[in-house]
């Protein structure tokens, strides 16, 4: 794995974008920063739309976004959250995590302390073809 970003500077990056959530409905605002093998950084917020089913987190925001770069080699996503807790992806942010990240890291933070897990360890079962 590559240590160009550490993990501390890769929660700072989640921190400060999470400004930029839309997040009119729930003010849970969301940041993400996802870390390409060559150092390069995306970054996601969650996306709130009055019809739910379309709002989209932070985690496959900035997944989808360094996807349709034609990036494939992404290697730990940084998650935070306005909640001053630890925020952990959801069931479908840990799917798309197996198909474009499977042997990667998630790092979350409530500002304060770090904790690491691998994509494995969160989605041990996660559908694949």
């Amino acid at each position: 794995m590559n240590n160009i970003v550490s993990d501390k500077e890769l929660c700072d990056i989640a921190i400060d974008i999470q400004k930029n959530a839309y997040a009119p409905y729930s003010d849970f605002r969301v940041g993400a920063a996802l870390l390409c093998s060559d150092g390069t950084v995306y970054t996601g917020v969650n996306i709130e739309n009055a019809s739910y089913g379309a709002t989209v987190c932070a985690e496959r925001c900035a997944i989808f976004k360094a996807v349709s770069e034609g990036r494939k080699d992404l290697v730990k996503i940084a998650i935070t959250s306005s909640s001053g807790d630890f925020t952990m992806p959801c069931g479908m942010c840990r799917q798309v995590m197996t198909e474009f990240m499977p042997d990667g890291e998630v790092i979350v933070t409530n500002g304060k302390e770090i904790k690491n897990y691998k994509v494995s360890e969160l989605m041990p079962f996660g559908f694949v073809l």
